[in-house]
């Protein structure tokens, strides 16, 4: 969400996010992607305009500026969350099967 992470490790300010998201935005715009995927409760959330938890949000295909994007667990979390891996690669598994679908 924003190009470095805000002192002391927290989640960032809406004001932050604001400045940060026309760079975001245009770069979306610039590499086209066929995908995105949001890597955590933070990412998900201000992405998606929710506060949805990331259970609720996992295993679905959500879009933002038009492109299609998955959430997963924040590499972070499943440091400190090992049970949780599983679920993340059930994820990543839910983003190629959603990338094969999309190319045809």
């Amino acid at each position: 969400m924003l190009k470095c992470r805000p002192p002391g490790n927290r989640n960032p300010e809406p004001g932050e996010v604001a400045a940060c998201s026309p760079y975001l935005l245009r770069q979306i715009a610039l590499i086209q992607p066929k995908l995105i995927v949001a890597l955590g409760r933070f990412a998900a959330q201000t992405l998606l305009g929710t506060d949805a938890t990331i259970g609720s949000l996992r295993g679905a295909v959500h879009r933002y500026a038009g492109v299609p994007l998955v959430v997963t667990y924040h590499p972070a979390y499943l440091l400190r969350n090992l049970p949780d891996k599983a679920k993340a690669w059930a994820d990543l598994r839910f983003a190629v099967r959603t990338m094969a679908g999309l190319a045809g």
